[in-house]
Formats: C-alpha cells, sequence, structure tokens
C-alpha cells in the first residue's frame, strides 16, 4: 500500500493511535470498524497512502470534519514536518482527538473543535482533505474556501478519499458552466482519481485550486 517506507518513529506511533481507537471506540462509536487488523486494512492503509501522496511544497493541512483522526492523525505520524490541524465538530470526537494527539506527541498537530465555518475568515491552508464527511458536496464548497489560491507555482491543494460511485458527486458546482455567474469561486483542476491498491471500489482524487 505504501509507496515508500514511513520514518522509523511512525510504527510505532500507528500502532498506538490503533490501540487508542479500538479502545475509545468501546466507549463512543468512532468507527464502525472495530479489529485492529480490520481498521489498518480498511482506514489506516489508504490514510498512509494518501498522506503520501501530498504534493512537495505543502506545510500546512486541514482534516476537515476529522472524527476518529482519519486521513489527518495517519497524515501527522507518516508527514512530521507537516502542521495539521483536525477540524472536528462533534465535542466527543474532539476530545479523542486532543487525547490522541497528546498521547501520540504529535506537537505539530492541533484540534479545532467546530465546524470549519468558524475558523477565522483569512485562515486559509496549503492542502485540504475530506474523508467520510457528510453532505460531502456541501463540504467541498466549504472546504474549497479554505484552501488557499495559487500564489505563482506555489499551488493550494485538496485530497479527498471517497469510494468510485461517488466520484461523480465530487464536481462541485463552481466547476460547472452555469460557475461564469459566479467567477469569485474556487475551482479545482483534479488528476485522474488513483484506485487504492488492494480495493476494488475505493480511489484517492488529488486537485489543485485554479483561482
Amino acid at each position: 500500500m505504501l509507496l515508500q517506507p514511513l520514518p522509523p518513529a511512525a510504527y510505532a506511533q500507528l500502532a498506538q493511535y490503533v490501540e487508542l481507537l479500538s479502545h475509545w471506540n468501546q466507549k463512543m462509536n468512532l468507527t464502525a470498524v472495530r479489529g485492529p487488523g480490520v481498521l489498518v486494512a480498511l482506514h489506516l492503509a489508504e490514510c498512509l497512502r494518501a498522506a503520501q501522496r501530498i504534493p512537495q511544497g505543502v506545510e500546512t493541512v486541514l482534516d476537515f470534519g476529522s472524527g476518529a483522526g482519519l486521513p489527518g492523525i495517519p497524515m501527522q505520524i507518516a508527514r512530521p514536518e507537516l502542521c495539521v490541524t483536525l477540524a472536528e465538530s462533534q465535542k466527543k470526537k474532539a476530545a479523542f482527538l486532543r487525547e490522541a494527539v497528546r498521547e501520540l506527541g504529535l506537537g505539530r498537530a492541533t484540534v479545532h473543535a467546530g465546524r470549519v465555518e468558524d475558523l477565522q475568515a483569512e485562515q486559509v491552508f496549503d492542502l485540504v482533505t475530506l474523508r467520510a464527511v457528510d453532505k460531502m458536496a456541501e463540504a467541498l464548497v466549504a472546504a474549497f474556501l479554505r484552501i488557499h489560491p495559487p500564489r505563482g507555482a506555489n499551488l493550494g491543494w485538496c485530497i479527498v478519499l471517497t469510494a468510485q460511485p461517488e466520484l461523480g458527486n465530487i464536481q462541485p458546482a463552481s466547476n460547472r458552466s452555469d460557475a461564469v455567474s459566479r467567477p469569485a469561486a474556487p475551482r479545482m483542476d483534479w488528476l485522474p482519481p488513483e484506485t487504492v491498491p488492494g480495493t476494488h471500489q475505493r480511489v484517492i482524487l488529488l486537485g489543485s485550486r485554479t483561482r
């Protein structure tokens, strides 16, 4: 699943993260998947592969609707040089994220316990990622506003981890012909989706903001 080996410290942190997920899952519904082996195969692996797809030059990441910390926490572990913001509006899940960040020693990760729309208006990121969020089409519109516009050769990026049948819903209204009446709307240039190895339906979609 991996494009290259992870940093040596990452494997112990990932094992600890799986233990935390399994423990907290007994008290609250962080993820429907319970067994550690299935957690690794279905969740962790694709998040780590997405982390290794992050383009060069990215320094700040927003995990939109982080939930159990997927994919933001694996991204922070696999790419410790990043500064990842985990945004989660549900208080119990945000509490888990704070505990995970503390237990795992992720000093460059922060938790925003609230809606992404409640972040400061001028706060934008090099990359925004979404996985298993509710109302994906609406979430994408809000997410695009948090991606910084192109700055010369420095692009702003979005990674969506989704299923093949949902790809048709990813293309937002701002990329259709009716966007002519709304010239300020962010637009995205999507690369061809990558099917996650070992799966039939899971895909990683990477795009850059064009305006």
